[in-house]
C-alpha cells in the first residue's frame, strides 16, 4: 500500500473521530439543556400577583364615631432551616424590639420546634408593626442572619416574611352601646385567613352586608426589578370592604344615658334598667341603653347574663302601661260617652280623715280585682281612671269590646307581633286566645281575660313592643317601626335597609284624647316627677309583679312610657326598671313613680343638655 493511500486513510480517521467528538459534545450539550429545561427549578415566575385583604365594615354612630371597626392583622414567619445558628440571639433581640413581643416568649417558641421548618412567630401583628418588620427583614438579610440553603437545582434563601393573616374586630368605646351592638366570633377562610362573624346584636342582624367584601388584586408581568409592569393585560381590582352601618344613635347621647342608668341602678338596687328614645314620627331610635353592659373584646363569664338585648328578648307582664291602649280601643269604637261616670266599687267602709274611701273591690266570678288608689268619690271620670290608674275603671271599659275586637285591637297595637326592629332574636310575647277573650260575649257577661289584660296582667310583652305602641299617641294615631340603622354605605352605594311607612292604628281624634290624658297624668297624677316646665310631657306608670311558673313573686317591674315634645322635636321614651328594692327602708322604690319616672326625667334632661329638646322657657341652668 502506497504512502499516499495510508495518509488518506489516516486523515479520514481523524475527520471521523473529530466529527464523533463534535457529535458527542453536541449530544451532551443537548441532553444537558433538555435536562435543565425539564428539571424543576426555582425560577421566579414571569407574572406577579398581589392581594390586598378586605375587612368587615364599620358601625358608625349618628355623630360620626366608630363604634365597631376592623383592622388588618399580619403574620410574621421564618423558616428555621435558614436561620444562622450563630446569629439566633441577634435575630431574637431585634425581632423582640421591632414587634414588642417579649424575648423569652420568642425563644420558647423556637425551642419547642420538633422539626426544622416554617415557624409562625405571631398572627397578631398590626399594620404599623408590620411595616417596621418589613424594614427589619431587609436589614436581617444584609446582616446575613438568614443563610441560603441548597435545593435541587440551586440555592434558595428565605428570610423573615410578613403577610396578611386576617382581621381583628375593635370596639373603640368598650361597653358603650352594648348589648345592642352585639359581639363576634372568629373563623378561618378556605385560604387560611382569620375573619369574624356576628353572633348577637347589630353585628348579627347585619352580618351579611358587613362581611360583603372583595379583596384587592394587582396582577401583571414582572419587570427586571420584580415590580409589576402594568399593561392592557394587567388586572387591577380595588379592595372593597364590607358595608358601613350608619346608626340613628348619637354616641354622646347614648353615653350620657348609660351613665344615668349606672347611677340609678346602684341607687334603686335594680337587676337592670332599660331605656330607649324613639323619634315618634320617623321611628328612629336615638338611644337604646341598658345598665347591664360588657366589653365585646373581653367577654367574661360574669358577662353572660348581659349578652342578650333584653329590650326585645325579655318578656314580662307590662302592668298599667297597657291601660291607655285598652281605653283607646274602646274609645275608637265610640263606646265611651262624653262626661261618663263609672262606679268605683268603693262603698264598703267609711272615708278616712282625708275624705278618701277604701280602695275599690270588683268581684268577677271567683276573682276580686282591687284598685291601688283611694278616691274621695264613688264615681270616676275617664280622667280619674287614667290619671290615678284605676284597674276597676279600665276593666269596665274593656268589657264593652267583644273578644275578637279586643284581641285584634291589641294585635294591631303590636302585641304578639315582632316590632320589626333591626335586631335578631326578638320575642313576641303571649296573650290569651281570641276564644278566651270571647267567652261570655253572647251572654254579655264579664270576661276575666279581658279584665286582667286590660290593665296589663295575664299577658306578656317586650319593652320594645310597648315603646312602639306608645308612638301612636304622639303621632296622630300612626305607629312607627323602631330602627337603629339609618343607612348603609357599600361600594359607593348609599341606601336604607328598611321601609319608612307608618301604620294607622286609631283615629287622630282618639290618639289626641289619650295624649291629653297622658299629659294630665304627668301634671296631676302618678307621673308628676317627670314634669319639666316648657315641655309637653305625657306618660303612664306601670308596676307589675314578676311571675315565675304561674306564681307571682315579691319582685317587681316598674315602667314609665310616654313622650316629650318641644314643638319641633317629638320623642317617645320608655323606661323599665327590673326588680328594684322592694323591702326595707326604701321599699317604695318598686313603685314606678319612685323609680322609672325619675329616670325618665333624667333622660329628658340629657336631651335638653345635648340640644335635642329646647324648652319654651330657659330652664337649662335650673335643670343642671
Amino acid at each position: 500500500m502506497s504512502s499516499n493511500n495510508t495518509t488518506k486513510i489516516n486523515k479520514t480517521k481523524k475527520i471521523v473521530i473529530l466529527f464523533l467528538i463534535i457529535f458527542l459534545f453536541l449530544s451532551i450539550l443537548v441532553i444537558s439543556i433538555f435536562k435543565t429545561i425539564s428539571d424543576y427549578r426555582r425560577l421566579p415566575t414571569l407574572q406577579s400577583t398581589k392581594k390586598e385583604l378586605s375587612v368587615r365594615g364599620d358601625v358608625v354612630s349618628a355623630d360620626n364615631f366608630k363604634i365597631a371597626s376592623s383592622k388588618k392583622l399580619y403574620k410574621a414567619a421564618i423558616d428555621t432551616r435558614h436561620l444562622s445558628e450563630d446569629k439566633i440571639e441577634l435575630f431574637l433581640n431585634l425581632f423582640s424590639i421591632y414587634s414588642d413581643i417579649p424575648y423569652q416568649k420568642l425563644k420558647n417558641k423556637l425551642k419547642k420546634i420538633k422539626k426544622p421548618g416554617n415557624l409562625v412567630l405571631s398572627y397578631n401583628i398590626d399594620s404599623r408593626t408590620a411595616k417596621n418588620l418589613k424594614e427589619l427583614a431587609f436589614k436581617l438579610r444584609k446582616l446575613k442572619v438568614f443563610i441560603p440553603r441548597k435545593v435541587k437545582g440551586g440555592k434558595i434563601l428565605r428570610g423573615l416574611s410578613i403577610s396578611e393573616s386576617g382581621e381583628k374586630r375593635l370596639f373603640s368605646y368598650e361597653d358603650t352601646l352594648t348589648p345592642v351592638v352585639g359581639y363576634i366570633s372568629k373563623f378561618e377562610t378556605k385560604d387560611g385567613k382569620t375573619k369574624v362573624k356576628g353572633i348577637k346584636g347589630l353585628e348579627k342582624s347585619y352580618n351579611k352586608v358587613l362581611n360583603e367584601s372583595k379583596d384587592g388584586i394587582l396582577k401583571g408581568n414582572r419587570d427586571v426589578l420584580s415590580y409589576i409592569s402594568f399593561d392592557k393585560d394587567s388586572i387591577i381590582r380595588k379592595r372593597v370592604d364590607g358595608a358601613t352601618l350608619n346608626l340613628n344613635i348619637p354616641l354622646k347621647l347614648q353615653k350620657n344615658n348609660e351613665l344615668t342608668l349606672d347611677m340609678y341602678k346602684e341607687k334603686l338596687g335594680a337587676d337592670e334598667i332599660i331605656v330607649s328614645i324613639m323619634d315618634s314620627k320617623t321611628g328612629k331610635i336615638l338611644t337604646l341603653a341598658s345598665s347591664n353592659r360588657f366589653n365585646p373584646e373581653k367577654i367574661k363569664q360574669s358577662d353572660i347574663p348581659s349578652l342578650n338585648v333584653n329590650a326585645i328578648e325579655y318578656q314580662f307582664e307590662p302592668g298599667s302601661v297597657i291601660k291607655p291602649i285598652s281605653i283607646a280601643l274602646v274609645m275608637d269604637k265610640n263606646r265611651i260617652k262624653k262626661d261618663e261616670l263609672l262606679f268605683a266599687y268603693n262603698t264598703k267602709g267609711k272615708a278616712n280623715k282625708k275624705g278618701e274611701y277604701p280602695k275599690g273591690q270588683y268581684k268577677l266570678g271567683r276573682y276580686t280585682i282591687k284598685d291601688d288608689h283611694q278616691f274621695k268619690k264613688h264615681y270616676l271620670t275617664l280622667d280619674d281612671i287614667v290619671i290615678f290608674s284605676s284597674n276597676i275603671g279600665t276593666l269596665q271599659l274593656a268589657q264593652r269590646l267583644s273578644g275578637p275586637e279586643f284581641y285584634e285591637g291589641l294585635k294591631r297595637f303590636g302585641f304578639t307581633r315582632k316590632t320589626g326592629i333591626d335586631l335578631p332574636y326578638e320575642k313576641k310575647g303571649v296573650m290569651p286566645k281570641v276564644w278566651q277573650f270571647a267567652a261570655g260575649d253572647k251572654e254579655k257577661k264579664d270576661n276575666v281575660f279581658k279584665a286582667t289584660v286590660s290593665y296589663g296582667q295575664g299577658m306578656t310583652s317586650t319593652f320594645m313592643q310597648v315603646l312602639k305602641s306608645y308612638t301612636v299617641f304622639n303621632n296622630n294615631g300612626y305607629m312607627t317601626t323602631p330602627k337603629i340603622v339609618s343607612n348603609l354605605i357599600h361600594d359607593g352605594n348609599n341606601y336604607k335597609p328598611y321601609d319608612d311607612k307608618a301604620e294607622k292604628i286609631i283615629s287622630s281624634k282618639t290618639a289626641n284624647e289619650i295624649k291629653r290624658l297622658l299629659v294630665k297624668t304627668v301634671d296631676q297624677g302618678t307621673g308628676k316627677a317627670a314634669r319639666i316646665e316648657g315641655l309637653e310631657v305625657g306618660g303612664k306608670t306601670g308596676t307589675a309583679q314578676i311571675a315565675r311558673r304561674g306564681k307571682y313573686l315579691k319582685k317587681y317591674i316598674s315602667s314609665f312610657f310616654g313622650f316629650v315634645n318641644d314643638g319641633e322635636n317629638s320623642y317617645t321614651i320608655g323606661v323599665t326598671v327590673i326588680n328594684p328594692i322592694s323591702t326595707g327602708k326604701y321599699w317604695y322604690y318598686h313603685y314606678a313613680s319612685w323609680s322609672a319616672v325619675p329616670v325618665f326625667r333624667e333622660i329628658t334632661k340629657n336631651l335638653i343638655k345635648l340640644n335635642y329638646l329646647t324648652p319654651k322657657k330657659d330652664i337649662i341652668q335650673e335643670l343642671n
